[in-house]
């Protein structure tokens, strides 16, 4: 079973020490995110269609928005130690300007690369940082946060050539139809279960609605949904005061069992064993986007 050693969130995102046993579903998130092996056994992620190596030379990058899942490993066996930072392109921006393009779904034009030699250190530092510290200031994790972003994604990005980027981030404009479609998710989880109803509100056949949706998002409207489900559920489970259940219906569940089985395959822990390793930075920001 998997399970979660540590967890900082704050303005930056999250970032997450994972003890992984058990593959997750298809997921995306509205993050710019890397995946490092820390120690284990390699592993691997669905990107792309294709498989990508995760092992001690190697790191996965996730553009926001890309549909991805863990596979795990090929016989199904071992544990592998998982350092996935899970960044929000907002805070990357205001860290670096030039890092606004890091929310563009080709910021990372290559889903696998090299883990550079100090991004190693960085990541093994980090992780040991999660292990054993106690109380770490904000100001100083993001620091290392951001460094081992840095080192980790700046020759393996766009950043160095990131023109073509802010014309097509400036260029980019959604369908209306999408668009309105994404709001009424927004506004009720549980109405993305009706995909069907949603096209017609949009005056769409739903085989069109679909392809139109994807064609917007990347993804599907389930997987678009499910991940603003996840991130409406982070975002309740770090208010204390309310419980599992009520956090289960606020995001579209009938039931708490339901709830923590789809909590389990998106990010292969409990809600309740998220709320116990979270450790909150800053517990006044907005994660749902």
């Amino acid at each position: 079973m998997s399970t979660a050693i540590k967890i900082f969130q704050g303005a930056f995102g999250r970032v997450s020490l994972l003890d992984m046993s058990k593959p997750l579903v298809i997921h995306a998130h509205h993050h710019c995110h890397a995946l490092i092996k820390v120690s284990g056994v390699d592993s691997s992620f669905l990107v792309k269609g294709k498989s990508q190596p995760l092992t001690e030379e190697s790191v996965v990058l996730i553009n926001a928005w890309e549909p991805h899942a863990y596979e795990h490993t090929p016989s199904g066996e071992g544990r592998c130690i998982l350092l996935a930072l899970y960044l929000e392109t907002t805070w990357l921006s205001q860290v670096l300007h030039s890092l606004t393009v890091s929310g563009h779904p080709q910021f990372f034009p290559k889903p696998c690369a090299t883990l550079p030699p100090g991004a190693r250190h960085l990541a093994n530092a980090l992780a040991a940082e999660m292990l054993v510290s106690q109380d770490i200031a904000s100001d100083i994790l993001e620091g290392k946060i951001f460094d081992l972003f840095m080192a980790t994604a700046e020759r393996h990005s766009s950043l160095r050539d990131s023109s073509p980027l802010f014309s097509s981030l400036r260029a980019n404009t959604m369908d209306p139809r999408i668009r309105r479609a994404i709001g009424r998710i927004r506004e009720n989880l549980r109405y993305g279960e009706n995909f069907s109803e949603l096209a017609a509100e949009s005056g769409l056949s739903r085989a069109h609605f679909f392809e139109l949706f994807r064609r917007s998002t990347n993804l599907t409207p389930a997987v678009y949904a499910n991940a603003l489900r996840v991130e409406a559920a982070i975002a309740e489970l770090c208010q204390p005061q309310l419980r599992i259940g009520e956090i289960s219906y606020n995001v579209g569940f009938s039931a708490p069992g339901h709830f923590t089985r789809f909590f389990r395959q998106h990010l292969g822990i409990t809600p309740g064993e998220y709320r116990r390793v979270v450790d909150l930075m800053d517990d006044d920001i907005d994660l749902l986007l």
